[in-house]
């Protein structure tokens, strides 16, 4: 027995509060090292002649990665209020009790040895708005969608998609041109919809702001926006905008304030300026968006800097009913000024999704009290090298993927912005090398995982793209060069996804089978009592796979919908990068 590989601790994600009636519990252990683990639980008062009154309940092992087991429970405390340790037995049937101070071979007598979570509060809980669970996101770079009005086209606007996109050039995207193709979008059954900046800037992609107050000119302007949120709640579409907090743009006017004033300047402590006189060249002698000049670093300490931040958050929100924040280099922002949005926000519109880019481990942010969700980067490296790659083995994938389900609490993987690709990146048909064989194997599984997806304006009509810029060209509107094939599997995903419980988000997921020769995995998603069971071959060569969760079982295959009864030994078979999806009866 492992004893120094058994891990928990009193803090998320190994205890948090499921809901107002139930708490989640997860410990850890080495890989096959338990043959089971008990939950000892009762409440810290209740004794009986001075004896601890406790109860005893199986923990159920959730996942397994390369060094880790997982073991999860959810209970519903009696008063609240919970004391607990874990009795672990071994392959050998050697027994230990874990407790907060140390491991016993007998259950101890003193209640101060155990773990401790003090009392259940509504507070505490982590809480995302419910819409957010069933959405299915479209993110638009607004330049490059679609131009509807050419009457607020930038000075040297080009014609549309005439030429490679730079870091300079314009194509005149804006706001009528996305209104003019929503009934596009809800046709492929997009419910949410993810613009990145649409505020004064300088560049074409709008992180540089100018004025938060006011929209971009070549977008349009307030009235046309105020109409776009509008046609997209009559269809059921959700509006997420993008805040760049972080920095501003270098026209900002209190920067530009700062650049003529020097130290005399009223703005100087909005920024953080290392010394006088400011410098843009060779390198910024101030903070700044990595070491770009034009992109000054905000103080978000600073109380005037705060307070027209906060105010900006809460005017898009009043004024066009928007419906969630994207915050731009949300990890170098400090968390008091994220607790202070959250509030700000969800005073509003109680129900604002908020949601962070942070691109590592942000169980910080993702307390309750900050965000609702993080764009899930670490999801989108895994997928990508397993799919699209094919850089990453079966179990390395397997391992990936289950170390990241058990990294945050459930109720927070539920409302995770899960992404393929995005304008930071290249496209996902280009990094898996054009094979679209790949990407729709990819994409079965981007839609039956659990999160919120998101498709990149573009990929469900088979557009390519290396890094950027070149991944932000403009969006294909000639039929006739679209992927009407890929569109329509897309929009049979989400379909099924909406209809099928258990297919998509708010179910559980596990891998049932890990096969490094033949590439195949094996993972089942249950939600109550409907379970779906996924085979995905990523290998060019056809398989034929015994699957013996499906041995003499009543099926109906998702896809094709037939319906079937296996033999006593269940095979399927699977062409190159096949996949099935089988609802059993």
């Amino acid at each position: 027995m492992l004893l120094e590989a058994i891990k928990h601790r009193s803090v998320n994600p190994y205890v948090y509060g499921k809901n107002e009636n139930e708490i989640s519990i997860m410990l850890e252990t080495s890989r096959d090292d338990m043959k089971s683990v008990e939950l000892l639980f009762g409440d810290p008062y209740d004794f009986v002649k001075d004896k601890w009154q406790y109860n005893t309940k199986q923990l159920i092992k959730t996942g397994e990665s390369k060094l880790k087991d997982y073991w999860k429970l959810t209970i519903p405390p009696k008063y609240r209020r919970l004391r607990y340790g874990f009795r672990c037995i071994d392959q050998d049937n050697q027994e230990v009790i874990v407790t907060e101070k140390d491991y016993h071979y007998e259950i101890p007598d003193d209640i101060q040895s155990y773990f401790c979570f003090p009392y259940l509060h509504k507070t505490d809980i982590f809480q995302a708005p419910e819409w957010v669970k069933d959405t299915v996101w479209y993110q638009i770079f607004p330049e490059r969608f679609a131009n509807g009005d050419s009457a607020t086209n930038p000075d040297k606007v080009l014609p549309w998609g005439s030429t490679i996109p730079k870091q300079d050039n314009f194509f005149g995207g804006d706001f009528q041109g996305i209104i003019n193709h929503l009934d596009y979008l809800q046709k492929l059954g997009i419910t949410g919809l993810y613009l990145c900046p649409i505020f004064k800037a300088h560049s074409n992609h709008k992180y540089d702001t100018i004025d938060y107050m006011e929209i971009d000119p070549q977008f349009g302007d307030k009235e046309t926006f105020r109409e776009l949120v509008k046609q997209c709640h009559k269809r059921g579409i959700r509006v997420m905008l993008d805040a760049v907090f972080n920095h501003s743009g270098y026209y900002f006017k209190p920067f530009q304030d700062v650049l003529e004033k020097g130290e005399k300047s009223q703005y100087k402590d909005w920024f953080h300026i290392w010394n006088f006189p400011v410098q843009t060249e060779p390198l910024p002698n101030y903070d700044a968006f990595g070491f770009v000049a034009n992109m000054p670093k905000l103080n978000t300490e600073n109380p005037e800097v705060k307070n027209y931040l906060l105010k900006v958050a809460r005017y898009w929100i009043e004024e066009f009913d928007i419906d969630g924040w994207r915050l731009d280099v949300a990890n170098e922002i400090d968390h008091d000024f994220w607790r202070d949005f959250r509030r700000a926000v969800k005073s509003v519109k109680s129900d604002t999704y908020i949601l962070g880019e942070v691109w590592h481990d942000s169980m910080p942010w993702l307390q309750g009290d900050q965000f609702d969700a993080v764009m899930n980067y670490p999801f989108t490296t895994s997928v990508i090298d397993f799919f699209a790659k094919d850089e990453i083995s079966t179990s390395q994938f397997a391992n990936q993927i289950t170390d990241l389900l058990h990294m945050y609490p459930d109720t927070v993987n539920e409302t995770a912005f899960n992404l393929l690709d995005s304008h930071d990146t290249a496209r996902i048909l280009t990094l898996a090398n054009e094979e679209k064989e790949r990407i729709r194997l990819l994409y079965v599984f981007h839609f039956s995982f659990i999160g919120t997806p998101c498709i990149y304006y573009g990929d469900e009509i088979g557009m390519s793209g290396g890094e950027e810029p070149s991944s932000r060209a403009c969006m294909e509107w000639d039929e006739s060069k679209q992927d009407q094939e890929l569109f329509q599997f897309i929009q049979q995903l989400i379909k099924m996804r909406n209809e099928i419980t258990a297919f998509g988000n708010q179910s559980t997921f596990r891998f049932l089978q890990i096969d490094d020769q033949e590439k195949v995995i094996v993972y089942e998603k249950q939600k109550n009592h409907q379970k779906v069971l996924f085979v995905l071959n990523n290998d060019k060569k056809a398989k034929t796979i015994a699957v013996e969760t499906l041995n003499g079982k009543d099926v109906k295959e998702c896809f094709s919908g037939k319906q079937t009864t296996f033999d006593a030994k269940a095979t399927v078979k699977l062409a190159p990068f096949g996949f099935a999806c089988f609802q059993l009866r």
